[in-house]
Parts: C-alpha cells; structure tokens; sequence
C-alpha cells in the first residue's frame, strides 16, 4: 500500500480540519527531547511523526531540547541528538531551540500567576508534599501555605531566586485545586531549587521550571500549532491548558496524544540504557547492540529502513508492542534492494589450486548488485591461493550437501567450476588446505562433460585481499519482555549478543569501504565497516543483520 492510498491516521485528519476551519494557518510542530540521554528508536516514531506532519502540510518543525534539569542533563547529548536527527533525514527550522533560551520568560510568567494569587512558595518537604496529595480515589489537602499574600510568595520567590533557600527547602506551586479528580491539578510544583550550573546558562539560575510549567509556554513562544505528545501525557493535558489560560500567553497551541512505541526484545528506558552503558554492559550509548539511533547507525541500520518501519506501524491511539521481526523485515527490504554486494570469508580454509600456473592472476567482474545497473562492478583478482569457507567443505556428504566435498565439483561464485582432489592435515588431523583443480573453461557456463556442480560458494583471493575482524551482533536480550513486572532487565541480556571473529578475509575491494557504508556478504548477511573500531589496514566489519530470521525457528 503507497503512502498516498494508505488511510488517514487520526492526526492528519485533525490537522486537516484545522486548515480547512481555519483554527490555524501553518502547521508547526515541535520534537522537544530532553537531552539526558542517546535518542532511541522510540524517539524515531516521534521524530518521524513531527517532521512528516509538518512537511506534509506546507508547516515547520522545530527541534527543542527540554532542558530544565541540569542535573542529568549533557551537552553530549545535546550534540548526538543533533546528528542522530539529521541522520534520519530530517531538517528543523532555524537554529535548534532550548527551553533554557524562555527562563527569563517563564520566571516573569511565574510572577503573574503568584500576583493573580494562583501561585504560591511551599515549604513542605517532598515526602509531606506526597501525603498531603491524596490518591486517586481520596482528595489532598491543602497545604499550610497556601494561603500566603500575594506580597509574601513574591518576596520568598524572591528569595530563592536569588540563592536564599537550600535545595528541597521550598518550592512554587500553581494554587489550582486539591480535591481534583486528575492528581496533575492538585497545585503541582512548577518551580523547584537546583543549585547546579546549566549547560546553557551557566551560573544564572538556582531555580528551574519544571517540565508541565515549561512545556505549554515554550509551544506557546514558539507558536506551535499542534503539540503532539505520547499517551503518558493525557492525563497532564488538563494542566497543559490551565496554565495557557491563565497566563498572557502569544498563541494557543493544542495538545495532542498518540500511542508510544513498544517493541518486544527491546528496553528504551534512558535510565536502564544509561544503566547497561555505566555498569559497562554494552560498549556505550552507540553500541550496535543498543537500540539508540546512533547505536543503530553504527550497525549499519539505514535510516530509511527506521523511516520505512515507523510508517509501516502507523499512528493510533492504542498502546501496543510491535514485533521487532517487523523493523528487521525493514531493514532486510532496504538493505536487499540498495546494499552493494561482497563476499567475506569468516573461516578461512586455504585452496591451491594445482593446475593453475604460479604467478599468474585474472580480474573477474562481479556484479555490485543483482539488479542495480547504478551499482559499479567489482574487480574479483583469481589467484592460484584462494579462500573458501571451512563449513564449505566436507570430506563425506549426503546428496542434500550443496557445497565442496571431496571429488566433487562446486562452482565458485563468480568464477570457475573447481574440483576438490586432496586434503592436507595437520599432526592433528585438522584440515588446513584442499588441493583442487580449476576447469578454465567454466567462466560463466557449465563443464563441457555435462555435469553440473552442486551448489555455489563465495571465496576470496589467498594473495589479495583485506585481513578484517567481522563481529556477529544479536539481539540484545534474549527475553521478549525483559523489563516487564518486576523482573531484572539484567538478568536477560543474551550472552550470544555479539561474537568477534578474527583473521576474516575481505575481498580486495573491501578495503576502500566507508565507515557504516552498508555491504551484503554473500550468503553471510547485511554488514557495514565499523566507524569506531578497526584500522585502514584491518578493518572491523559489523554484521546488521542476517539475510533470514533466525529468531523465527525460535519462536515456532
């Protein structure tokens, strides 16, 4: 199904009808991340959404980091969320936006609503400040403070403003309503004291808005026009639209809520990945194991695929859990149709070929892509020495053997037909080299005495070709719901995640590979050269995925 037959989500139509009412005239939208982590493939879905919404209708987009907890809070994700957008394809409006730049903004708003007597400085301690909120099904009360002048909550802001009051000592609350029925109404903190300098603003501030304070105002700074959010903000809408109608807000932007993602065999925790990256469980937030975006680009995934998944997903307002078989199935399509073609010997079992003469090397010519014109060939050098696959051999085989076995023929691909004639072993009877001979006249036909070989395998040259370390990534937990209830995410990560393979032989070409520039290696998988790791002399080779599912036979 094409984008364009493929039904209407629920927000297109509403932005829609807002254009055709004329409740708005451009379509702005925002993706506000917190920059206290990588993004994940989570914040795809979002990125994706806000992005294509805007370019969909002629609108903007705005990249905003929601920076008002400096205490987690680093200007290195600030930079990875950066690249981690672009990557994906996407361009924000102007120059990228902080919540930081509107504090000056947001304390004059938070004066207003203390001198319209709807806000307050408390001095109940977190823990009071719990008890005193009620639940769900009993209502709070009010707190002893809240009934302070409007002079004195001015003077005590005042005062923690400019550094007078310890951390935790007090806080401004909105004077809303303790017996509401939805807790977020029930006077919440919109101002707390952090004594911590900020990545942005440095020194100035000792007190922060909190994010229900700053989310609606900097919509309403920026003019957004839609601002679309995840489901766990529902129920914080109701505040959204209090503090935009009683504060002298420039424009109304209106919330909406679409189900996050869930993906199974997956944990998009930023607090459990900070967890997996400090406790040194993965190598980092770009570990190819991790699902963060940068942790994906560096295995290779394109980002079309990840655009191409979020699509297939679609938009609802159901929350559910995505089979992470579909954003493989996604990455496979992708990486099928556009990846250039390679060949890689993981294994390495030497081959001379007796009756090829000493010295002597032919350029072959294999195609860089099955079906990709636009995709230069590849130059293959033919030596006497080659390089096949130890699996690739077998002394004894059944007729369901489709590869080298001892007198028999097997076509190497792109090349020859050769004939496996002897095996050299060791003192300890391990095979270390085939004596074969090679039909010269098999260069894209079959022998002339009819018959045939039985399968195809890849090889490389002995003579030339890249010495490289292939590592064999898999998913990172081996438990399809590892942080569900109360289990220990921990306790799941699979300990076959990743295998590094040395002493791997690339064909020649291979050595000119860009960093995360994607390759099919025959029969072998999606691989891409590792932007991390590796040398110009040996590279590392990262395996994307494999060319089947086989986590499927698994799961049957």
């Amino acid at each position: 199904m094409t984008s364009e037959s493929k039904p209407a989500h629920f927000l297109q139509n509403i932005i829609r009808e807002d254009l055709a009412g004329g409740r708005v005239s451009e379509v702005v939208t925002r993706f506000p991340p917190e920059p206290n982590g990588y993004l994940h493939i989570g914040h795809a879905k979002s990125i994706c959404l806000n992005f294509g919404l805007a370019q969909e209708f002629g609108g903007s987009c705005n990249l905003r980091f929601d920076d008002t907890n400096p205490a987690k809070e680093e200007e290195e994700y600030v930079a990875s969320i950066k690249r981690d957008v672009s990557w994906l394809g996407f361009q924000w409006a102007g120059e990228a936006k902080y919540t930081s730049d509107y504090f000056d903004q947001l304390y004059d708003w938070a004066l207003h609503l203390i001198k319209e007597g709807k806000a307050y400085v408390c001095h109940l301690s977190p823990e009071e400040a719990r008890a005193y909120r009620g639940t769900l099904t009993e209502p709070g009360k009010n707190s002893p403070y809240r009934d302070r002048s409007v002079e004195e909550n001015l003077a005590l802001f005042e005062q923690m403003k400019n550094g007078g009051m310890a951390e935790g000592e007090s806080s401004l609350r909105a004077r809303i309503d303790m017996a509401a029925p939805n807790i977020n109404l029930r006077d919440p903190v919109i101002y707390r004291i952090k004594k911590m300098a900020h990545h942005q603003t440095g020194d100035k501030w000792c007190i922060y808005p909190s994010y229900d304070f700053a989310h609606g105002q900097s919509d309403a700074i920026e003019g957004i026009s839609h601002s679309i959010c995840t489901l766990e903000f529902e129920d914080h809408r109701p505040l959204y639209d209090w503090l935009l109608e009683n504060l002298p807000v420039p424009a109304r932007p209106r919330q909406y809520e679409f189900a996050r993602l869930n993906l199974n065999y997956t944990v998009v925790s930023k607090r459990k990945l900070k967890q997996l990256v400090d406790e040194k469980h993965v190598d980092g937030w770009d570990d190819p194991r991790m699902p963060t975006l940068s942790g994906m680009r560096r295995r290779g995934v394109p980002p079309a695929a990840i655009r191409n998944f979020c699509e297939m997903i679609g938009v609802t307002r159901s929350d559910s859990v995505v089979d992470l078989g579909m954003l493989e199935y996604a990455i496979r399509d992708d990486l099928d149709k556009n990846a250039p073609r390679g060949m890689c010997v993981m294994d390495p079992l030497k081959v001379t070929l007796t009756n090829y003469p000493e010295g002597e090397e032919e350029s072959l010519s294999a195609p860089g892509h099955p079906v990709r014109d636009d995709l230069p060939a590849r130059v293959l050098p033919f030596t006497r020495t080659l390089y096949i696959e130890r699996e690739d051999f077998r002394e004894e085989a059944n007729k369901k053997y489709k590869r080298l076995v001892l007198g028999k023929k097997v076509r190497l691909r792109n090349a020859y037909v050769i004939h496996a004639d002897e095996v050299v072993k060791d003192a300890n009877g391990e095979i270390v080299e085939l004596r074969c001979s090679v039909d010269r006249d098999t260069l894209g036909k079959d022998p002339v005495d009819g018959v045939k070989p039985k399968g195809v395998i890849h090889w490389v040259s002995a003579e030339k070709n890249v010495d490289c370390e292939v590592r064999l990534y898999d998913r990172l937990f081996s438990d399809p719901a590892p942080d569900a209830g109360d289990k220990n995410f921990l306790d799941f990560v699979n300990p076959d995640s990743l295998e590094i393979l040395s002493g791997c032989k690339a064909e020649i070409g291979l050595a000119n590979a860009e960093p995360e520039q994607s390759y099919q290696f025959e029969r072998n998988g999606y691989f891409c050269r590792d932007s991390k790791y590796g040398t110009a002399e040996k590279p590392v080779f990262n395996r994307t995925i494999g060319l089947r599912d086989s986590w499927a036979k698994l799961r049957d």
